[in-house]
């Protein structure tokens, strides 16, 4: 096994080798523009190690890892032109840089290359990847389709959070461990059980950024703090928000999530004040730790050798406590 910053590099020369800007340029150049922003690349990571995990040689996974890391950068290129937001990685996003209807047909085009990224596996391991891929790429849109809906709901449970999260976020980092397994050719019940692991894994990521979005370092956070605010957005905080402030912080965050000011830098100051007095922002960082452990508690039943429990266990705890 190596160290995490290794299959990131690892993956990035290949990511560098594989995506070249070709014709027609105002089609592929806003796709190598995303893809060469940066980010963690925790997805195709996570592919390339549970394939090495399992015993088969990490590379074989390449294409599975790129596939997924495309996928990825192509839900944020329309997240962005849905949300309107004009950074992304700290840059301007691909629809501010060109244009919605370069951003659309970029996107689009994003998506069917991944598919063909399993057209370089054989037989069973390619059925296996197209299927997971599919139904997760369908579990993505209707994550993203209830974040929408929620904007302009004012009854969103937690539950119903939860399931937003989960398939928005979550259900891509359980779908990247599991492709490693598919390559690697693990058991069902290993696959099954990584799958899991990911799960809750990638909800506590998701909590995490909602959190970030809120109380992160603009320098460091690489998006534009406060844009859920701005999109009276019902995260987490908001919700715990509402159920454990009093009736005056109550009244205050559903009356500052009914306006749009044109200097919204006010509105975001006031909320995060409630989010913290509630209670709310230190109960959403004990869930994030919460579904840590549970990952982990997943891991531990895991037929592998310690060293590489570890190594999964740090990428976790780097999730827990990043600053991006």
């Amino acid at each position: 096994m190596h160290a995490i910053a290794y299959y990131r590099n690892e993956f990035i020369s290949y990511l560098e080798s594989a995506t070249k800007t070709k014709e027609p340029v105002n089609l592929y150049e806003p796709i190598t523009y995303i893809l060469g922003l940066g980010g963690k690349r925790l997805r195709p990571v996570l592919v390339l190690m549970a394939t090495d995990i399992f015993g088969t040689d990490y590379k074989k996974a390449f294409d599975a890892a790129l596939a997924i890391e495309i996928f990825h950068n192509f839900s944020l290129v329309h997240d962005d032109i849905m949300d309107d937001a004009p950074l992304r990685r700290g840059k301007a996003t691909v629809h501010e840089k060109w244009d919605i209807n370069t951003g659309i047909l970029s996107g689009d085009a994003m998506l069917i290359s991944a598919y063909q990224l399993f057209e370089n596996y054989d037989g069973e391991t390619f059925r296996a990847l197209a299927k997971l891929f599919s139904k997760t790429a369908l579990e993505v849109c209707e994550g993203q389709q209830y974040d929408v809906d929620f904007e302009t709901r004012d009854d969103v449970t937690k539950a119903e959070y939860l399931k937003m999260i989960e398939y928005k976020t979550a259900v891509l980092v359980a779908a990247a461990l599991k492709m490693g397994c598919i390559v690697a050719g693990a058991s069902v019940q290993e696959q099954d059980s990584m799958y899991a692991f990911g799960r809750n894994l990638g909800i506590a990521f998701q909590l995490q950024d909602d959190y970030l979005d809120a109380f992160g370092d603009p320098k460091t956070f690489g998006k534009q703090v406060g844009g859920d605010i701005i999109e009276n957005k019902k995260t987490f905080l908001y919700l715990k928000a509402l159920e454990l402030g009093d009736e005056s912080q109550k009244r205050a965050l559903l009356d500052l999530f009914s306006i749009q000011p044109q200097d919204p830098s006010n509105k975001i100051e006031a909320i995060k004040e409630i989010f913290t007095d509630s209670g709310a922002a230190e109960y959403t960082q004990k869930e994030i730790e919460n579904y840590t452990i549970r990952a982990f508690e997943v891991l531990d039943k895991l037929a592998i050798t310690d060293d590489k429990k570890a190594l999964l266990r740090q990428f976790g705890e780097n999730l827990m406590t990043r600053k991006v």
